[in-house]
């Protein structure tokens, strides 16, 4: 038996795992991951413990990293529109915007001509419209390339999406958020901030907190403990039996969770720690 039998530890990865945000904000290359995660994590799973990263960034845009972060469990994918094992190469779970949302997204860019749009498909494809810096800057930390396009009909963009994201200043977001709240079919889709200049638009039931849930289930633990630092985490922080978030959290995310260091610290490693002082292990 080790410690944390029966645990799954799911994490987000920006700015939680690894500090990334002044490489969206600014450009250039990611940081080196801190040796403390890497290390607390190996421990973590060497004990019992099933850990796996739940991230709004595509599969195709995750790839890079799983060769680098020990896991032992699929990681949530696309802000929990899917599930996907980077051992196996396939999907175990996903909830996928359909036909339906394709007049939905042009009525959003119409509105709001500001902003740029990503389209991520299931496998690798990453489709831009209305191309900007902002889609540059998300391309050196992703390292996707992708396909620009100059139109949304079918013969151009073919569904279904994992997810559609919308990239631009602070203040066009905000417009964009407010249009979409106020359209009839609003309860079709999850909307939220993954960073300042990121809103993503995903099916129903497709958040982290709920994909998170299902991936539990599915692998037979009976403790859930998630960490993440934004608002698109917060919906798994509430979902989890055991919640952390890094110093360098918004401020919303630390009504729901235990604060430790910042991410850049090795934020990870606190938590465990914290969670093997807890166990009395």
């Amino acid at each position: 038996m080790g410690k944390f039998d029966g645990i799954l530890f799911l994490s987000d990865f920006d700015n939680t795992i690894l500090y990334t945000a002044d490489t969206m904000k600014n450009g250039g290359a990611a940081p080196e991951m801190p040796q403390r995660n890497l290390d607390a994590i190996h421990y973590f799973m060497q004990e019992g413990g099933r850990f796996g990263v739940a991230t709004g960034r595509a599969m195709a845009a995750f790839r890079q990293y799983d060769a680098i972060v020990p896991t032992n469990a699929p990681a949530v994918v696309y802000n929990g529109g899917g599930v996907y094992d980077y051992k196996t190469g396939e999907y175990v779970d996903t909830l996928f915007l359909g036909e339906s949302a394709r007049p939905h997204i042009a009525a959003v860019m119409e509105a709001n001509p500001a902003v740029s749009l990503e389209m991520f498909h299931a496998d690798d494809l990453l489709q831009v419209y209305n191309e900007s810096k902002w889609n540059e800057k998300h391309t050196q930390l992703t390292g996707m390339g992708y396909e620009v396009v100059t139109d949304l009909s079918p013969e151009s963009v073919e569904m279904p999406l994992s997810k559609a994201l919308f990239l631009g200043e602070e203040e066009d977001l905000k417009k964009a958020a407010a249009f979409i709240d106020a359209q009839p079919w609003r309860d079709q889709y999850e909307l939220i901030f993954s960073s300042t200049y990121l809103l993503e638009l995903t099916a129903k039931g497709a958040t982290k907190g709920n994909m998170c849930r299902r991936l539990m289930e599915r692998l037979g633990c009976r403790t859930l403990v998630c960490a993440g630092d934004h608002m698109n985490d917060i919906s798994m922080l509430v979902a989890a039996d055991r919640a952390f978030c890094p110093s360098n959290a918004v401020p919303e995310v630390k009504n729901y969770a235990t604060e430790v260091c910042h991410c850049k610290d090795g934020a990870i490693a606190d938590m465990i720690e914290c969670l093997e002082k807890e166990l009395g292990a």
